[in-house]
């Protein structure tokens, strides 16, 4: 009998707030329809998206608005509808995952049209219907891996290596700081987004350039006595038994005017590449040449060419807006691990009175995308930086418009599939990089990028202090031993190399 009371009273209250909860809803009555966007955060409008992408969640930019209230209607089939009335940073349209990969996959190659309407003050406002394309291309990646380091000039605090599902929003680190405290690592490279073998930096009182090859861990030197400084940014060779680096004494100023806060250069850079069966290093005098600057190497897809950028030592600080850097690239032969004997220009940066950094070449041998600055290579400082795309075919290269803003764009990759590529931005307030995607065409024709999904992206992003840096694709989820990594760093065991001439 005592059970029996229990269960009615436990019933009779689950009824009430269920009761309760169906009358605080609240549901578009009396709408007011105006012929204008959503304002809406991220701006989701008009983007094209992978079917394999995370839900793309958003709330409208004002924080006033009390409730809001979507439909999803395929044009092939299907709908979704979501309600919020939640408040603080204002309410949030947030779609169940597995219903919103459902609708996205039933219309593939279709649309999604976005009904947004929203209750501020008692008042409901329907605004202009707005499409989500969905492309017939998938992301074929698994995810992405990114560094996240809050903005400094002298000090490193907090920063990781992480790794994020692009199908959900779950993020996992790689190796965070914390474990060792007063390591700065960075510039995590996987072989073509295959994380079977990648390679990181570790600096500080135990640093070590790190390879993971099929789970094995080896730590190199930081530096090389040779080379007069550390390997520095890496890209591998597509058969994975060579790796290129640039050697850098990098260093940093400060502008005393308001519209530029700190510009970073090199001392001296030079490009290299690496056999990990040899332990050894190839540098090779055609591309090592004094009093120029050769930086960010990357390999072919085919392997055949190595592709580099090269300016003309500058004297700092006066000259610091002389440097422009050109890319060029030279032969390589997997084979003997020779470099060719003459290099080739493909942008002068004498005809453009341009800066060429960061090159990367697609995965099927078509295109570079580079960032493009009015000088010096560390773009992320740069207002003025935007992306640009080399056709190797016909020689021609634009900017891409249809993707750059008027702030810095910098640090991008692509797909294997070549289909999608990701890049930084400070588009949003010229302080934190940010990550957008985009679709590009066989043509090179790219979509307007959309800022990477979050569950809760207006408070994410506003509450997130850090920037993201070098992020790129990965096939598969990276499976690290953090703990035995972090013993390996502090202890003193590292393989030295040796240098060939």
């Amino acid at each position: 009998m005592r059970k029996s009371k229990i269960s009615s009273f436990c019933s009779l209250a689950v009824l009430l707030w269920l009761l309760t909860a169906c009358q605080t809803i609240s549901t578009p009555k009396d709408v007011e329809v105006i012929d204008e966007w959503p304002a809406i955060y991220p701006d989701y409008i008009d983007v094209t998206i992978p079917t394999d992408i995370a839900p793309l969640n958003f709330t409208m930019l004002s924080d006033s608005v009390t409730t809001i209230d979507v439909t999803l209607k395929g044009s092939k089939s299907g709908n979704l509808h979501t309600n919020s009335s939640e408040k603080g940073s204002g309410a949030t349209a947030e779609f169940g995952l597995e219903d919103w990969h459902q609708l996205v996959a039933e219309n593939k190659g279709g649309n999604l049209q976005v009904t947004v309407c929203t209750e501020q003050e008692g008042h409901w406002k329907q605004y202009r219907e707005f499409t989500i394309h969905i492309s017939e291309d998938s992301l074929g990646a698994w995810g992405i891996t990114y560094r996240r380091i809050a903005p400094g000039y002298e000090h490193y605090g907090h920063m990781g290596l992480y790794q994020r599902n692009l199908s959900t929003f779950e993020e996992s680190s790689l190796i965070e700081n914390n474990d060792h405290p007063g390591m700065c690592v960075n510039c995590h490279t996987a072989n073509q987004a295959d994380p079977s073998r990648y390679v990181f930096h570790v600096r500080g009182e135990h640093g070590a350039t790190a390879f993971v090859k099929d789970g094995q861990i080896e730590l190199l030197q930081s530096k090389n006595e040779i080379l007069g400084g550390a390997m520095v940014y890496p890209y591998w060779h597509p058969g994975g038994r060579y790796c290129t680096f640039s050697t850098n004494k990098t260093s940093q100023m400060f502008h005393a005017r308001s519209n530029k806060r700190i510009e970073v250069y090199d001392a001296a850079s030079d490009v290299f590449v690496y056999d990990t069966e040899t332990k050894t290093i190839l540098n090779d005098t055609t591309v090592l040449r004094k009093y120029w600057a050769e930086n960010c190497p990357v390999f072919s897809p085919d392997g055949q060419w190595l592709y580099y950028m090269t300016a003309k030592r500058q004297v700092y600080p006066t000259n610091y807006d002389q440097e422009k850097y050109s890319l060029c690239r030279i032969h390589f032969d997997a084979e003997t691990g020779k470099i060719g004997e003459k290099a080739d220009t493909l942008i002068n940066a004498r005809l453009t009175g341009k800066s060429v950094t960061w090159p990367r070449p697609s995965y099927d041998g078509r295109y570079i995308m580079y960032t493009q600055a009015d000088y010096g290579y560390f773009s992320v400082w740069h207002q003025e930086a935007d992306l640009w795309l080399l056709d190797l075919q016909t020689g021609e290269s634009r900017a891409m418009d249809e993707v750059n803003s008027d702030r810095s764009e910098s640090l991008h990759n692509w797909t294997p599939n070549n289909r999608w590529f990701l890049f930084t931005s400070r588009r949003e307030d010229g302080l934190y990089t940010r990550i957008y995607l985009a679709h590009i065409d066989a043509e090179g024709k790219a979509t307007k990028p959309f800022l990477l999904p979050q569950q809760d992206p207006k408070h994410y992003y506003r509450s997130l202090l850090y920037s993201y840096n070098t992020p790129d694709f990965t096939i598969r989820r990276i499976e690290t031993d953090a703990k035995a990594l972090i013993k390996q760093l502090e202890s003193d065991q590292r393989t030295t190399t040796q240098t060939a001439n």
